[in-house]
């Protein structure tokens, strides 16, 4: 069984800094893409940035130079460094691992994979 685990996130001032962290029961990477959803109040879950398979990184336009994502596969363990926070990056940050098939691909079909509990952003004055 897959387990993800989040952890880091909180509440933070416009433009401050979170790193949020995944801990990943051990799988094989070859397999699996891994990466980070969030779900803000009232509005559709979307997807923030993957790894895939090959190691190939994608990052969503919205936050393409503020976020980075990152993963330690001999710590089973995946990040995503956030900077320069805005108010509409408030959300639910839920990290993913799919077997053979996309984080993208989980916003249609949440059955594809794993999905961690969820942790809390919040950007606020």
């Amino acid at each position: 069984q897959v387990r993800l685990v989040e952890s880091g996130g909180g509440s933070v001032q416009p433009g401050g800094s979170l790193r949020l962290s995944c801990e990943i029961s051990s799988i094989d990477y070859r397999r699996y893409s891994t990466g980070w959803l969030r779900q803000a109040p009232g509005k559709e879950r979307e997807g923030v940035a993957e790894i895939d398979t090959y190691g190939d990184i994608t990052v969503a336009q919205s936050v393409k130079g503020r976020f980075t994502i990152s993963r330690d596969n001999d710590n089973n363990s995946m990040y995503l460094q956030m900077n320069d926070l805005k108010p509409e990056d408030t959300a639910t940050y839920y990290c993913a691992a799919a077997p053979g098939s996309t984080i993208a691909a989980m916003l249609v079909r949440p059955d594809l994979g794993h999905w961690g509990q969820g942790t809390q952003v919040t950007v606020s004055s």
